[in-house]
């Protein structure tokens, strides 16, 4: 019933710009955490940023101070800002929301979306 679609991700050059999006939709009751997540061949998934419903973030060392994450309540989407890319930002990137949906409002899960691709190379 509740689905996360991604968008956003391609090639760029070191040193650039990319802002990725995430649109949760379906039967939704209420979206809670959300964040940003990503693999590179040969390794292993791992935590970029996230978001409460209030604001509070969180984010991977490796990633402060270059990306920002964000969010829109009212669209249950979530955003993440990536400046000053590397090489090593090269990754399928994947959001994350914690979801309630309307069958079951007291109960949340987590859902995935199926990840974008994100190439830093020049």
């Amino acid at each position: 019933q509740v689905q996360l679609v991604e968008s956003g991700g391609g090639l760029v050059q070191p040193g650039g710009s990319l802002r990725l999006s995430c649109a949760a939709s379906g039967s939704i009751f209420r979206v809670y955490t959300m964040g940003w997540y990503r693999q590179a061949p040969g390794n292993q998934r791992e935590l970029v940023a996230t978001i409460t419903r209030s604001g509070s973030t969180n984010y991977a060392d490796s990633v402060k101070g270059r990306f920002t994450i964000s969010r829109d309540n009212a669209k249950n989407t979530v955003y993440l800002q990536m400046n000053s890319l590397k090489p090593e930002d090269t990754a399928v990137y994947s959001c994350n929301a914690e979801v309630a949906s309307n069958a079951s409002p007291l109960r949340s899960w987590p859902y995935w979306g199926q990840g974008t691709q994100v190439t830093v190379s020049s």
